[in-house]
């Protein structure tokens, strides 16, 4: 067993890694760090600290799992290594390039391990999205855009839509839309962006749209909060045929409700949510593949125990941090700027 502990209670820890630490066999919860009185009621049975600093001085865990707000991400890693923990964090992993590079620095010479947490990658339309590269059935892909898109046109007072360090969307949304496309066509070439507040009392982005610029093909990632419709989710354009696809993932809904990761279909869409492949000769809906974000876990623990690649290689981390800080530069200067 894999003594582990999460610091950090709020949406990100009760929703997408303490339901599926409690199902994988290998992990024993032993600790969580929170001020919330709530956390004793929900777990009376397991250790409780007031801060993470504390959970990784006082604990015994050999995992430490970082769901703290993304400022802490890089200090809170940095400890946990040092006090020779393995650590998975959440992203976005840090804030910059050079912390992220430190960070990996540090598990080698700590002989530790250091995860970073992208669970979207076992989206069932991302799966599926594989799938169709896989099999060709659309040529030779020349365009993909991918968007995640909300109607929250009023900013609400809480930290990742505050003024502050790594607050914002492109913190919070961009890594799923870039560690996505990272793990499809690998890093692009150049990159121009959008980044700026749209609503109005907003003081951090709220909006962007990232021109992503590869020698074959290009790629758009974008995020709104004024989208009161069904938005896109993925389109995919190949020589052959195009996917579109709408709506999002259903495990997070899910989740929220309070449904358990282990049920009889679990993950899998409704038909009538499928997206549309269409050619010349017409279109027809593409089954969507079920999602499973207990995956995730399933190949943290590969690694640890047999020594398994990362699901997330360090080389992606770093080029999706380096992404977002490329982005951000590019608004600033109103030009493409080489990757």
């Amino acid at each position: 067993m894999i003594k582990t502990a999460v610091i950090g209670y709020g949406l990100s820890a009760k929703t997408f890694h303490l339901p599926f630490i409690s199902l994988q066999p290998e992990l024993e919860l032993v600790a969580i760090s929170s001020s919330q009185s709530q956390l004793r009621l929900d777990y009376p049975d397991i250790k409780h600290y007031s801060n993470g600093d504390e959970l990784i001085r006082l604990s015994d865990a050999e995992l430490v799992v970082i769901t703290s707000p993304n400022d802490s991400h890089y200090p809170l890693a940095k400890q946990a290594l040092l006090a020779g923990k393995h650590a998975l964090v959440e992203k976005p992993f840090v804030l910059t390039e050079v912390q992220g590079q430190e960070l990996f620095e540090l598990a080698d010479e700590q002989q530790r391990q250091l995860f970073v947490y992208h669970n979207r990658r076992f989206d069932g339309d991302f799966l599926t999205l594989q799938q169709l590269l896989q099999t060709g059935e659309l040529g030779t892909i020349r365009y993909f855009e991918s968007h995640f898109d909300r109607f929250r046109p009023v900013p609400r007072p809480r930290w990742r839509e505050l003024q502050g360090e790594g607050s914002g969307i492109l913190y919070d949304l961009g890594p799923h839309l870039i560690d996505q496309t990272i793990a499809l066509f690998g890093a692009p070439k150049a990159l121009t962006a959008r980044c700026r507040a749209l609503r109005l009392g907003s003081d951090t982005v709220d909006y962007f749209h990232l021109l992503l610029h590869y020698a074959d093909k290009e790629v758009v990632l974008h995020s709104s909060p004024f989208s009161a419709h069904p938005t896109t989710r993925f389109i995919l354009q190949g020589d052959l045929g195009s996917y579109h696809k709408t709506g999002l993932d259903p495990q997070e809904d899910a989740l929220r409700a309070g449904q358990k990761p282990d049920g009889a279909g679990w993950g899998q869409e409704p038909a009538a949510l499928y997206g549309v492949v269409a050619d010349a000769q017409g279109q027809k809906p593409y089954p969507t593949l079920a999602g499973d974000y207990q995956k995730f876990y399933q190949r943290l623990v590969a690694a640890l125990q047999q020594g398994k690649p990362h699901l997330v290689s360090a080389t992606e981390a770093l080029q999706g941090i380096r992404l977002i800080e490329l982005a951000l530069h590019s608004q600033r200067l109103g030009r493409t700027l080489d990757f």
